[in-house]
């Protein structure tokens, strides 16, 4: 007899028949007290393909390695490439070349958090991080206004759905490249492996790319809610149009996450974005976790124009 399992559903061999079982149900799952949850989130954004720099008509970011304040190379985490709040097309706005992180802000856990803002709310236990005067993570405001947006010659683009699945036991819903039969099928998170402008070189890969995500949550001042992303390259994600995680650079897998409960201007029971932008710069991994107990819902896919699809 042969049965299975997923992420949403449990499992009932009859008669030598697998039958799957709504998540929540007794069979399925015991004493779930977040059974009436959805098992899954889907979000579609827009991933937008561009060429490394050392090839023809390539971007100056992509295929990029940072320098620091000597003028030498060095990859990592670089801070303030953006503004703290996008602009009125919802997208980020160049601030600096960036400044090379070379510790960690962190709360009372240890959790790594973005460094301090006027409108975060610092908690006891917050130990500081340190970073360079200056870097050069991004070449200049010119070129990095591409990343988000369709651009004829510049990049190609297509839709992008990614699914949380709901930790059984729990309200956190979990996106991990490793863990999801697609994107570890493919060693990692490249999602248009062989498409759009091609794989880089002979790497099988298609490694210089942004994805964008639109969506919206419900504020649960009672909740605790969180959004956490672990991953490379740059990461930066704004709620209600400020900047909450600035994971910018081009780096190995870093980590950082937001606890709402640092917002004061949210208000209990009312509706706000959450708006999500990564990159992946430079071979020759791309990760990407995502772990949240918000129940996101999609805005709208960020346009794509017809040239592209």
């Amino acid at each position: 007899m042969r049965s299975f399992h997923n992420r949403a559903f449990g499992t009932l061999a009859i008669a030598g028949l697998a039958l799957s079982l709504p998540a929540g149900t007794a069979s399925a799952q015991s004493e779930d007290e977040f059974s009436e949850l959805a098992g899954t989130i889907t979000l579609k954004g827009t991933v937008r393909d561009f060429l490394g720099r050392d090839l023809s008509g390539g971007h100056d970011d992509f295929e990029w390695q940072p320098k620091d304040t000597r003028g030498r190379g060095a990859y990592g985490h670089y801070m303030d490439m953006v503004a703290d709040e996008l602009d009125d097309d919802g997208k980020p706005v160049f601030k600096s070349q960036g400044r090379k992180v070379t510790s960690q802000w962190t709360d009372s856990g240890g959790n790594e958090i973005c460094p301090p803002k006027s409108y975060i709310a610092s908690l006891d236990g917050d130990r500081s991080g340190s970073a360079e005067a200056s870097g050069l993570s991004v070449h200049d405001a010119e070129g990095f206004a591409n990343w988000f947006r369709d651009v004829p010659g510049v990049n190609v683009s297509k839709e992008l759905a990614i699914t949380l699945h709901r930790e059984a036991g729990a309200n956190k819903y979990v996106f991990d490249d490793k863990s999801d039969d697609y994107f570890e099928s493919r060693g990692g998170f490249f999602p248009i492996n062989g498409e759009l402008y091609g794989d880089y070189k002979t790497t099988g890969k298609n490694f210089h790319f942004t994805y964008e995500l639109a969506t919206e949550f419900t504020y649960d001042a009672e909740a605790e809610q969180s959004f956490r992303f672990i991953g490379d390259d740059d990461v930066w994600v704004f709620i209600d149009g400020k900047l909450v995680i600035d994971l910018g650079g081009v780096h190995g897998a870093m980590d950082q996450t937001i606890d709402l409960n640092r917002l004061s201007w949210l208000e209990d029971g009312e509706t706000y974005s959450l708006r999500f932008f990564f990159a992946e710069r430079h071979t020759t991994q791309s990760n990407f976790r995502v772990e949240t107990s918000l129940m996101l819902r999609d805005v709208s896919v960020p346009t794509v124009s017809a040239l592209y699809d």
